[in-house]
């Protein structure tokens, strides 16, 4: 009888610590104070950041984080493509690492939300398991990828390798990428051991602004990522018959710019009359000799296709083919498309969206499932182990720019459901 009261005690006893002991959670006032370190690094007049990849301001961000990383003790290196890796062993010999993460430089004038929030949440749950002394069973990787908005530099060089045409291409800093990897204290020379081996990562998950506004919409606190979009960027030319707009009659004109107004529409059109969520975009015309008394000859535009099914975009491609052959034929003039890049969609596993999901439940928060409009490193690291992404709101649905908000509110609850989703995988993983 002794024994079984003994029992009962122990077990009130340790209800009662369990009770009693806080839950982790992460501290959104040291995020929110972080972010407004970071944005001090390319603050522009506009209220936003210019923090391109290669820029004194990255270089001056990547030290400040590179700070905080060491703070929240993670052994810090800088690889090959200029990518910070902050590692912390787990307790499990033999796993792969969790990996966390995002990026911070910024496009021209932008916003001190994309990519900030990810990367610094990452580095907020590292400090939050160190202060709580929680060492996970694998090891934990948080990444702060290098040149994510030019070329998404650090995740290719991870997954797929860096081909030499890639170096020689002109960042937004000025500089080459070549040159641009150095600087931040890459080494070229060893490019081809930065990129690691499919099944090398136990999973990816990032956090990230959704950049529209489908959650604000919808008032949902987590957006709960289905896949990033694939997508198709091409070069269209038209070509007409540049002549004189005083002397040629409306019905003998070969115009390629009214030509090209009816395929944007066309385009427009086509997407739009397919069921679902994807898009279709014409970003930038060059109409040519471009003069006000000259019938334009030629136009050069840029079309591109975003879904998250690679068969949907091929099909709404070949049919604004096929539309834009009819104009031609109508207008005289004749339609040259040259695909300039083709990046596949990038599913998110099923299972870490319900481990998401359950986190989010779990801290009360609602969610949403939708697709990502927009690229992310997530997509790359995708071809080494399975990847989960979190969206917050983006007020307004506006990002790429000085306008660009999320509430603090919002960030908190974000990297809450990453430090849960985190954990969760960690605790469930194969291992003894």
């Amino acid at each position: 009888m002794a024994t079984c009261r003994f029992l009962i005690l122990w077990v009130l006893a340790t209800a009662t610590a369990t009770a009693q002991t806080p839950p982790v959670r992460v501290q959104g006032e040291r995020i929110s104070a972080h972010l407004q370190a970071l944005s001090q690094f390319g603050k522009n007049p506009q209220g936003g950041v210019s923090r391109v990849a290669y820029s004194d301001a990255d270089v001056a961000g990547r030290a400040y984080v590179l700070g905080l990383m060491r703070e929240a003790g993670l052994s810090v290196q800088t690889d090959a493509a200029g990518n910070l890796v902050g590692r912390r062993d787990g307790t499990q010999p033999g796993l792969q690492p969790l990996l966390i993460g995002s990026h911070i430089d910024s496009v021209p004038e932008g916003g001190n939300y994309d990519g900030d929030v990810g990367a610094l949440a990452a580095i907020e749950v590292a400090q939050v398991l160190k202060d709580r002394g929680v060492t996970l069973r694998h090891p934990l990787e948080v990444i702060v990828f290098s040149n994510e908005e030019g070329v998404m530099l650090g995740s290719t060089a991870l997954s797929h390798g860096i081909e030499a045409a890639r170096l020689n291409l002109v960042s937004q800093s000025g500089k080459t990428v070549r040159a641009g990897v150095q600087l931040i204290g890459g080494d070229l020379q060893q490019l081809a051991a930065a990129q690691r081996t499919p099944g090398s990562v136990a999973a990816y998950l990032e956090l990230h602004i959704e950049q529209g506004a489908v959650l604000e919409q919808a008032a949902r606190q987590i957006g709960v990522v289905e896949g990033i979009v694939g997508i198709i960027d091409c070069e269209v030319t038209v070509q007409g018959f540049a002549n004189h707009a005083g002397t040629t009659p409306m019905n003998q004109r070969h115009d390629a710019l009214l030509a090209a107004a009816r395929f944007i529409e066309a385009v427009n059109q086509i997407v739009k009359a397919t069921p679902g969520r994807q898009v279709g975009t014409v970003g930038w015309v060059r109409a040519e000799p471009g003069a006000y008394n000259v019938v334009p000859g030629k136009v050069v535009l840029g079309l591109e296709i975003r879904d998250l099914q690679a068969d949907k975009i091929r099909a709404l491609y070949a049919e604004v083919v096929k539309q834009a052959e009819v104009i031609g034929q109508q207008s005289g003039t004749t339609f040259q498309f040259e695909p300039h890049a083709m990046s596949e969609p990038a599913l998110t596993d099923t299972h870490l969206q319900a481990v998401i999901a359950q986190s989010a439940q779990a801290l009360q928060l609602s969610t949403l499932q939708l697709p990502s409009g927009a690229g992310h490193d997530a997509q790359e690291m995708a071809a080494l182990g399975p990847i989960g992404m979190i969206f917050i709101p983006s007020v307004g649905g506006i990002s790429h720019s000085p306008k660009e908000y999320s509430r603090p509110g919002d960030i908190e609850n974000g990297a809450n459901v990453l430090l849960e989703s985190l954990r969760r995988v960690d605790a469930e993983a194969p291992g003894p």
